[in-house]
C-alpha cells in the first residue's frame, strides 16, 4: 500500500503543540524545537535589553525602532519565530492586533543552537532573503561569535564577525557600541 501524500503543515499544527515546545512551518514541513537553552535564552535576553534599551525608546521618533521577543512572523507561507526581530517605526508605525506579524522587519536575529543551527542558516537565511529582509544577526552563545549580514542585490553578505569581547557596532544599530561579552555569563 502506498504511503499517502503528506499534508502541508498548517497554523493548527502550531497551536495544538505543548507549551514547552516552540513550532515554525519552513517549507511547509512543521519544525519543532524545545524552548531555548539558559545560554541561548541569556544572550537574546541581553541582546534585547542592549538594543532594546537605546532603539526600541525613541518612540515618536523617525529612528525609533519595535524590539520584539520571539515574535511570530507570518511571511510568504512561513511561520517563522526568530529569537529577536526590530521594525523601524517608518516600516510599522503601530503594532498588529494580532498574535503574529506580517511586516517583514528590518532585522533580525537567531541565536545559535546546536538543534537549531541547521536550519537557521540553510533554511532560514535563505527565506529572509527571499523575503527581502535587510538586516541579519546570527549569534552562537557556545561560540561567543557575532555574524553581522547584510542582503544586497538578494544576497547575505557577512558585514562583521566577532567574538569573544569584541566591540560591537553593526548595522542596523552602528550607532551604539557594546561589548559581545555582555551577552554571556
Amino acid at each position: 500500500m502506498a504511503n499517502p501524500a503528506l499534508k502541508p503543515a498548517d497554523y493548527e499544527d502550531i497551536l495544538n503543540l505543548p507549551e514547552h515546545l516552540v513550532g515554525e512551518i519552513i517549507n511547509s514541513r512543521l519544525e519543532v524545537q524545545p524552548r531555548p537553552s539558559p545560554k541561548h535564552a541569556l544572550a537574546s535576553s541581553s541582546l534585547g535589553i542592549e538594543i532594546g534599551s537605546l532603539f526600541h525608546g525613541l518612540s515618536g521618533r523617525e529612528d525609533g525602532w519595535w524590539i520584539i521577543d520571539e515574535p511570530e512572523l507570518h511571511l510568504g507561507g512561513h511561520i517563522l519565530v526568530p529569537d529577536l526581530a526590530g521594525w523601524r517605526k517608518q516600516s510599522l508605525p503601530k503594532l498588529p492586533e494580532t498574535a503574529w506579524f506580517e511586516t517583514i522587519p528590518d532585522w533580525v536575529c537567531e541565536i545559535l543552537s546546536p538543534s537549531t543551527a541547521k536550519i537557521d542558516r540553510s533554511e532560514k537565511m535563505p527565506i529572509y532573503a527571499g523575503l527581502g529582509l535587510p538586516f541579519l544577526w546570527l549569534i552562537d552563545p557556545i561560540l561567543q561569535t557575532l555574524e553581522a549580514y547584510q542582503l544586497i542585490e538578494g544576497h547575505w553578505m557577512l558585514l562583521q564577525s566577532l567574538k569573544d569581547s569584541d566591540p560591537v557596532s553593526a548595522p542596523p544599530f552602528a550607532s551604539h557600541t557594546f561589548q559581545l561579552s555582555n551577552l554571556w555569563e
